[in-house]
């Protein structure tokens, strides 16, 4: 089959290297380079990178909508489109252009957690179960009818990175059985009803309110781990916190309570114990290594939330 890949990050690798192998991809279209890091330098996508090192035409639109687009992409002859994280929304026109119109790889089990940042959203809402929609795309927001689902468990400690990786294999998997199967599948129109918004992520998102339950605090850590990362203020600047858990005990919200010889945070409920924390322009470290060096004490208290770097 003729595919018309659309992708950017990493997420869409295993995507992409398997429908290299099964079927031929004649052009992936990715976002333009931009400038990243200190240094400002342009960084070629991860799907673009792919995509040169096995031949793979690429194509680099500032914007779908542009007119002439339709028609540059029609000169492929695709027999299907397959998007996976591409980053921009497709218009109709672009929808259409393949025989077998466009086919999306959402990490989620839709129509839950419609949008940017599906894996976040749902570890940070307390989900225990998440999964892979593919489905036919038409111009909405992750609302066409879909194709195949597959369902897997939500890790305790599970953070969104290590998440997304396991994701990414397994979405490659349901996309090739859902080509395989693309002339029996049924569509199945979503419930409108049902479904429920994971916009994409801010700076702000990484903000604590310590009078939040400390489930929901540890939640949010791993759902903001890699990005944007959570942090609060402490003596000497910015704690960017990693991994943490919910402890049994109480405390004042943002005060150091002392559990067990332990040292956790005072909540809304409970206690949040750091795991992994980073203070600023420093490495990552456990929690314990940095209380010794910071020489907190019971009782200190942890200041006003900023967003993460």
């Amino acid at each position: 089959m003729r595919v018309l890949f659309y992708g950017t990050p990493a997420f869409a690798l295993p995507t992409l290297d398997a429908l290299r192998e099964r079927h031929r991809v004649v052009a992936a279209v990715t976002q333009p380079d931009r400038p990243a890091g200190r240094g400002q330098r342009e960084r070629i996508a991860p799907v673009k990178a792919m995509a040169l090192e096995h031949g793979i035409p690429v194509l680099q639109p500032v914007r779908l909508r542009d007119p002439g687009w339709p028609e540059r992409l029609a000169e492929h002859a695709a027999d299907v489109a397959v998007v996976v994280a591409f980053g921009q929304i497709l218009p109709r026109a672009i929808l259409d252009v393949p025989a077998r119109g466009s086919i999306n790889v959402h990490a989620s089990l839709l129509p839950r957690y419609r949008g940017a940042a599906p894996i976040a959203w749902a570890i940070m809402r307390g989900e225990h179960e998440t999964g892979i929609t593919t489905f036919q795309m038409d111009p909405g927001m992750d609302t066409g009818p879909m194709l195949l689902q597959r369902a897997t468990p939500i890790g305790a400690e599970e953070t969104a990175g290590e998440l997304a990786v396991r994701l990414a294999t397994l979405g490659a998997a349901v996309l090739l059985e859902t080509l395989d199967r693309l002339d029996t599948l049924t569509p199945r129109p979503q419930d409108a009803a049902a479904a429920t918004l994971a916009p994409r992520l801010r700076k702000e998102d990484g903000l604590l309110d310590w009078t939040e339950p400390a489930a929901s605090l540890a939640a949010r850590v791993r759902g903001l781990n890699p990005w944007p990362g959570v942090t609060t203020l402490v003596p000497g600047g910015r704690l960017l916190i990693w991994r943490a858990r919910a402890v049994p005990g109480r405390g004042e919200p943002g005060v150091l309570t002392s559990t067990d010889g332990r040292l956790a945070i005072g909540t809304g409920s409970e206690l949040l114990e750091p795991l992994e924390v980073q203070p600023e322009n420093r490495r990552p470290m456990a929690w314990d290594a940095y209380l010794r060096g910071a020489r907190l004490v019971p009782g200190a208290l942890l200041g006003a939330t900023v967003a993460g770097a």
